[in-house]
């Protein structure tokens, strides 16, 4: 049985975290909205092909692939002297970390963000996907195209290296369970 989901019904729904996610792997508000923007043309040319996968989980792949797309578009763009010369180099730094109202959460959040920069992009994603946005492991597998055992270890993996990364800065870190 086919599923088929409305272009402005999977909008409503999951534009806002979409935009999250986005703007947690890429840093710029600017890039995150026309990422969101590119996500959504993507699905809109793809809808009809869209057939087994949950509709978020096969939107935030979507998004991811565009940003992908975004990223290594900027890093051929950095091998010419000229225009590496007048780019912005923190652009694509992943500024994770949400405000919280205690002044704790907002030092541990800050100290999680500034952790979290020093981790390959797919354990930022598998990160915050998991914490973040709440996705079970069936749903990470289809975002992040790997199987449900690959996602329990790179989640594994993600989260040692973090802990790795505290203990290292002589920061409390409470692992996310």
């Amino acid at each position: 049985m086919q599923k088929r989901y409305q272009l402005e019904s999977l909008y409503k729904q999951y534009a806002r975290p979409l935009y999250h996610y986005l703007l947690k792997l890429c840093g710029s508000k600017q890039l995150a909205e026309d990422l969101t923007q590119e996500a959504f043309v993507r699905a809109t040319i793809f809808l009809h092909t869209y057939d087994e996968e949950e509709a978020r989980a096969w939107l935030f792949k979507v998004g991811r692939n565009a940003y992908l797309d975004e990223w290594r578009k900027r890093q051929r763009r950095l091998s010419f002297p000229f225009i590496s010369a007048i780019s912005s180099k923190k652009e694509m730094i992943s500024p994770y970390g949400i405000p919280e109202e205690s002044l704790l959460t907002q030092e541990r959040n800050q100290q999680l963000e500034e952790l979290l920069k020093y981790l390959p992009e797919q354990y930022r994603s598998i990160i915050y996907l998991r914490e973040y946005e709440e996705f079970s492991y069936k749903e990470i597998s289809d975002t992040l195209q790997l199987t449900t055992d690959q996602v329990k270890i790179t989640l594994h993996r993600a989260r040692k290296r973090l802990a790795s990364l505290a203990e290292k800065k002589g920061w409390q870190y409470d692992r996310m369970e």
